[in-house]
């Protein structure tokens, strides 16, 4: 047996100029708004992503032709202060259908000043095996997390 490495998390943070509960809603049931057209695992081009509001709620998205992709569970569902969600996501950009080889994604909503501090941590790269290094390293890329967390501040307003 292979021993597992731990592989760092991607930490990133980003302040908003909203209150947590707004904040938490624009990341979640508002993602639509912000996630890029071009961040998606489908086969055709992507018409939408969904978070669903709940514990064990889907993270999928809509393709023009139809179909539905899940990219990722809700693991933790606790508004307006925390989500962590399942990356369902494989280094190879497929969907990953055992949930004991996702990486993990906890977004905190924390108050600060008149508004929010988003912490963003993806974590247990190991997770994804012999990829979670690079998944590790796309993730943490300028057009990872934190050019994502820059469209979200965008979408918040």
């Amino acid at each position: 047996m292979t021993p597992t490495v731990a592989v760092p998390p991607v930490r990133s943070t980003i302040v908003v100029n909203a209150p947590p509960a707004r904040a938490f809603e624009v990341f979640t049931t508002g993602i639509d708004r912000w996630w890029p057209r071009s961040h998606h695992i489908g086969k055709t081009d992507m018409k939408a992503t969904v978070v669903e509001p709940k514990l064990g709620g889907r993270c999928y998205s809509t393709h023009v032709d139809g179909s539905e992709v899940t990219w990722g569970t809700v693991r933790a569902w606790e508004p307006p202060r925390r989500l962590v969600l399942a990356w369902q996501i494989t280094p190879t950009y497929q969907c990953e259908t055992d949930p004991a080889k996702a990486s993990e994604v906890e977004v905190r909503f924390v108050p600060e000043g008149g508004g929010t501090r988003v912490e963003l941590e993806h974590r247990h790269f190991e997770r994804h095996g012999e990829g979670g290094a690079a998944m590790a390293a796309s993730v943490g890329a300028p057009n990872g997390w934190t050019g994502l967390l820059g469209l979200f501040k965008t979408a918040v307003g």
